[in-house]
């Protein structure tokens, strides 16, 4: 059989994945080479049909890397016009009542004077047109489907993925083959769960000195409200129902400009309950009069889900390897105490192109970039922001919310994170589940269609849409699982852990089978993270397929 030859580009740099993290990268690449007149040819490769089209945030976000990257980003018109204004706690204790917790009584890190309410969509969209006038290539809709190695191991850039190949694996009238892209270093700043990021951890063994990384479901809706119920920069957070104590995690409702509020739910996906359905939690959320008083007579208008990676610095895998390195939440940057991650991806990938543009101005090899890449990071504030948050998330599983909470307080007002222990939480969130026997039932109310909705109508406001006559990009590393393992030991947590309907059970008479709907998928990851069985293997669908978020 003959080897198959692709297109080959050459750059010194690759860059996967067009969010806050890869874009920050490679216009910190353009910018040094300009200051110091050298050439560097970089490129950006994103699998959403254009830029911000796979984004989903919050979000509220930090300016500081935004401040250090382009110090006159509000003259140049980034899209940060809505600042905090006020900022509010709460505890909802039950379906009614909920409990306003004082300023005095918040962990430091999650005030919010100073920070902005912005769709990071928006934000990526604007930090791409920098990038392009700095002259770097971005090309989106276009998926890394694979690392390319050299014959020493070395990373030796990406491929993309072949286009027009048909579910029976071959190629059909569309065909049209991938390109190799060659790079001296190659960025991958893929997200939360990267395909590419978890081989090459794998690979490297890069996360062998680290704890088991955690993950939670972020579910987001964007509503036109009423604008005498509308006040710009409004911030609320809580926490508390609709879950339980099997359960934690907890809400945002946003107001942003245009008589716009967002409105979203965190789950940890280290629940136990194999009946909870994140995205029917979220539907009952907004039935709470906290939320309801704003939503009521407002219209719904996009909806959208992402895993995030919430272990932080104790999960934080080596982000640095022969070849290239990981950025932001590819790598898990995100700082937990603060529930953000876009200032801190901005930093991880602007002190990747800083080490890249020295390595490469002085020849460096690959041992001598690692070591360059973590001491940068080592001295750098993002690596003293991920420090004294490493506590807060292992608290809050090993102790419960609420004493979790008053930990965390004490470590983050009275001790600023430096507290002489770190608290290790080393159990897998898929190892967490406990089969049907042993959880309870959860009755959901049916969707009223005012303030909760079902799954596909949902989607269908995410604009998702894959190419039908293509390799299913969701498989089953063993067939057999589902009907053996996951179907009558845990009823088949897929058909309500995923928050788009991709899976569903089909019965066939003697016999229950695992249908997949690839075609909803929102490119979450949560199967990939949650399956009890680690079944599940996510890859890139073909280019520009998955949602195309307008504004999230």
């Amino acid at each position: 059989m003959s080897e198959v030859i692709r297109e080959v580009m050459e750059f010194d740099v690759v860059i996967v994945g067009a969010g806050p993290s890869g874009l920050s990268a490679a216009c910190r690449l353009m910018q040094l080479s300009k200051e110091n007149n050298q050439q560097i040819s970089v490129c950006v490769v994103e699998k959403g049909s254009e830029i911000g089209a796979h984004i989903l945030s919050g979000a509220i976000i930090e300016p500081r890397a935004m401040n250090e990257l382009f110090p006159d980003w509000q003259a140049q018109g980034a899209p940060l016009t809505t600042g905090v204004a006020k900022d509010t706690l709460l505890f909802l204790s039950d379906e009614n009542k909920s409990i306003t917790l004082p300023h005095a009584a918040i962990p430091k890190p999650l005030h919010n004077q100073g920070n902005y309410i912005a769709s990071l969509g928006n934000v990526c969209r604007w930090l791409a047109e920098q990038a392009e006038a700095l002259g770097v290539e971005v090309f989106p809709g276009f998926a890394a489907a694979e690392v390319l190695y050299h014959d020493d191991g070395t990373v030796k850039g990406i491929a993309t993925g072949d286009m027009g190949i048909g579910k029976d694996g071959q190629p059909n009238s569309q065909y049209m083959q991938g390109m190799e892209l060659h790079a001296k270093y190659t960025l991958f700043g893929e997200g939360c769960r990267g395909h590419l990021g978890k081989e090459l951890i794998n690979k490297f063994g890069l996360a062998d000195e680290s704890d088991a990384q955690h993950y939670g479901l972020g579910m987001k809706e964007i509503w036109d409200i009423s604008p005498e119920l509308h006040s710009p920069g409004l911030v609320v957070h809580g926490f508390g129902w609709p879950l339980d104590k099997n359960a934690s995690g907890g809400f945002f409702l946003y107001h942003t400009d245009n008589n716009q509020a967002v409105v979203g739910l965190i789950v940890d996906l280290n629940y136990s309950n194999t009946h909870l359905s994140p995205f029917d939690e979220f539907q009952r959320l907004k039935h709470h009069p906290e939320l309801a008083q704003y939503l009521k007579d407002g219209k719904r208008i996009s909806y959208g889900a992402r895993a995030i990676a919430k272990g932080g610095l104790n999960a934080l895998p080596v982000m640095s390897f022969a070849g290239g390195m990981l950025l932001g939440c590819d790598a898990g940057t995100l700082n937990v105490a603060k529930i953000k991650g876009t200032h801190t991806a901005m930093k991880s990938g602007m002190l990747a192109a800083e080490t890249i543009f020295d390595v490469l101005g002085n020849e460096l090899d690959s041992e001598s970039a690692e070591s360059l890449f973590e001491s940068k990071f080592k001295q750098s504030w993002l690596y003293e922001e991920l420090y004294s948050s490493r506590n807060f998330g292992p608290a809050l599983h090993k102790f419960g919310t609420l004493a979790g909470g008053g930990f965390n307080y004490i470590d983050q007002n009275w001790f600023a994170g430096k507290l002489p222990l770190s608290l290790r939480d080393n159990i897998e969130d898929h190892s967490c589940l406990l089969p049907t026997a042993k959880s309870k039932p959860i009755m959901y109310p049916k969707p009223d269609g005012v303030l909760s909705f079902d799954k596909l109508s949902s989607v269908f406001l995410s604009n998702t849409n894959h190419e039908e006559d293509q390799p299913c990009h969701l498989t089953l590393l063993d067939h057999s699982i589902p009907s053996k393992f996951t179907i009558p030991l845990y009823d088949e947590p897929a058909t309500r852990y995923c928050p788009a309907g991709v899976y569903e059970l089909v019965d066939e008479g003697e016999e229950t089978r695992l249908q997949i709907n690839a075609q909803n998928c929102l490119h979450c990851k949560t199967c990939d993270i949650k399956e009890p069985s680690q079944n599940i293997r996510w890859t890139v669908p073909e280019g520009g397929g998955g949602p195309n978020y307008p504004n999230m």
